[in-house]
């Protein structure tokens, strides 16, 4: 059980400082584990690495930033903590099923007049390489 708090103090750390440069190592220097240890146990806890589960959070910062419109690509990719465009862009592409700039270009205004909360259910990335393959790529 211990543990398992201490996954969920990790878990709880990416959602809150995702922006941040995080690595495996960091996250598990806080809680006294070694990387490899944490990476094991954080995906039979959670179903993927402690780095997918922080890109999924990016992406999913990401894609209510293109929704919004007021910045570009290049800016929301270092916005949201990646420092990288090119893995920003394939992550994005992998999850979501389509390039970030076609995303802003598809659901700009997509949920206005739409509840936060159920924004966020409908707008959730697919993890894991999920996403379905784009018609006509």
């Amino acid at each position: 059980m211990r543990e398992l708090a201490l996954l969920r103090r990790v878990r709880d750390r990416i959602d809150r400082e995702y922006a941040l440069p995080l690595d495996v190592e960091a996250l598990a220097r806080g809680v006294h584990m070694s990387a490899g240890h944490l990476s094991r146990r954080f995906r039979e806890a959670y179903g993927e690495s402690p780095y997918a589960y922080l890109m999924t959070r990016r992406i999913e910062r990401a894609m209510t930033l293109l929704r919004r419109g007021d910045l570009s690509v290049t800016e929301i990719c270092f916005a949201v903590g990646c420092s990288s465009l090119g893995t920003f862009s394939t992550r994005f592409s992998e999850l979501v099923g389509m390039s970030p700039s076609r995303y802003r270009a598809e659901q700009a205004g997509a949920t206005h007049g739409m509840p936060a909360c159920v924004a966020k259910q409908v707008t959730r990335p697919i993890r894991n390489r999920e996403a379905p393959a784009a018609r006509g790529s």
